[in-house]
């Protein structure tokens, strides 16, 4: 027999400190998880995109170019398809503009508004942009479509993160 007694109240004391430490640490570890993990994870941010467009088939007028890629959301994964109006400029450099209107959202095409040729027109509120993709003043978009980061790899065209015109 033990010469130490414990007595009722060391014992619940005992025992509802090691309960209550158990119910914190179980609190605890998914915040601490959710802290730490971002740190450990990779940053697939800067990942690039590989289109079917071939670089040496790219002119100077605008070509519809649609990709695909895989998105996750939490345990579900998906695969996405997203289009870019594509065209290289008289020096050569690509320039790849998102077909998503500034105004409201709606889609944009090349050419295709009769009375402002060779611009982007937006059909939902008539909206207008310039063949680099700046809005044209006086119609109802407030800013520039934005831009793919581009880069050619073996002859294929690969788009990257979407910017803000002035950043790109």
């Amino acid at each position: 027999m033990s010469k130490h007694n414990v007595s009722r109240r060391q014992f619940l004391n005992y025992t509802l400190t090691g309960v209550g430490g158990f119910m914190a640490a179980g609190m605890l570890m998914p915040m601490v998880r959710f802290a730490i993990d971002p740190v450990l994870s990779a940053d697939k941010g800067g990942d690039y995109v590989a289109t079917k467009q071939k670089v040496g088939d790219l002119t100077t007028e605008p070509t519809r170019v649609d990709f695909s890629f895989k998105q996750v959301d939490g345990w579900y994964e998906s695969e996405e398809t997203n289009t870019a109006w594509v065209y290289k400029t008289d020096d050569g450099k690509i320039v790849a503009l998102s077909p998503i209107c500034k105004h409201l959202g709606c889609t944009v095409g090349w050419n295709t508004d009769k009375t402002n040729p060779n611009q982007f027109f937006c059909p939902c509120h008539y909206g207008r942009y310039t063949k680099d993709g700046i809005n044209v003043k006086g119609t109802p978009p407030v800013s520039p479509l934005d831009v793919f980061d581009t880069k050619e790899k073996d002859g294929i065209l690969y788009l990257g993160q979407l910017k803000p015109h002035g950043e790109a």
